[in-house]
């Protein structure tokens, strides 16, 4: 995807298979909700998710949004491609500035570190301020994020609300799916680019309000900040891809006859 003088790189590192019900609900009340989205779930009722991240270059800076799952691979998550996306890309773990996280969750930080060093030696990480505290240096933090993410601290630079961490890219918190959860926009001139994290993990959640995910922190906040996105880029024209769409593909968010429709790229 191209964002004026910017570029947008999906670097898949591998995928994931859920029973839809085990990842989405739908709290609307219709007896068979994915009857009308048939085109996302699989015939057993499961859902394929994408894992990876996305590569922007901006002037001299290489950054690097989400970092996948990592070496993971079990009977759900099937991770360990992203290096070499990258390396497909022309990107070796040398050349990213800039490591920015969505959220923290496991399937986004995956490849920060590996057995306690750090990936990508020269990179700066940022992630906002708030899912560093409940994660990993709160008073409850996830033991397992600790040991991931610890050995970065000392590279970290957490975000507020807002930021702009390179030329082209901003950084707008999101909050419900975790407590700092972001989505970051990518624009050069009147084109802008949507990367929306775990905002929303299928589009089925943009098309209709009624969608929330079982992972969310705070489903009603969540929700608030998914139909306040959904209004925002319906009928945009506006590219939006969220880090687990088929693919890593772009779409956009079109306005229908009573409801919104959705189009890939």
């Amino acid at each position: 995807m191209r964002i004026g003088s910017l570029e947008i790189v999906p670097v898949p590192d591998g995928w994931a298979r859920l029973p839809a019900g085990d990842l989405l609900r739908f709290t609307g009340g219709r007896a068979d909700p994915w009857m009308a989205h048939e085109q996302f779930i699989a015939a057993d009722g499961s859902l394929e998710l994408s894992l990876g991240g996305f590569l922007v270059r901006t002037g001299e800076r290489v950054v690097l949004v989400d970092a996948g799952a990592g070496r993971i691979d079990n009977e759900r998550y099937h991770g360990g491609q992203l290096l070499e996306s990258l390396a497909a890309a022309g990107v070796a773990p040398d050349d990213v500035t800039d490591v920015v996280f969505t959220h923290l969750h496991f399937d986004h930080v995956g490849w920060a570190t590996q057995k306690g060093t750090v990936v990508f030696p020269r990179a700066t990480f940022r992630c906002h301020g708030a899912d560093w505290d409940h994660f990993v240096a709160g008073p409850n933090p996830e033991p397992g994020s600790v040991k991931k993410l610890s050995p970065l601290a000392d590279r970290l630079e957490p975000f507020g609300d807002n930021a702009t961490p390179a030329p082209g890219i901003t950084v707008r918190h999101a909050p419900g799916h975790t407590p700092g959860s972001a989505v970051i926009v990518v624009a050069d001139g009147d084109e802008r680019a949507v990367l929306l994290g775990d905002v929303v993990h299928c589009p089925v959640e943009l098309m209709e309000d009624e969608w929330e995910a079982v992972m969310d922190v705070d489903p009603a906040l969540a929700r608030r900040t998914r139909e306040a996105l959904a209004k925002e880029l319906e009928g945009s024209d506006v590219a939006v891809a969220a880090a687990h769409f088929p693919g890593l593909r772009f779409g956009r968010l079109l306005s229908g006859t009573g409801r919104r429709l959705w189009t890939f790229e």
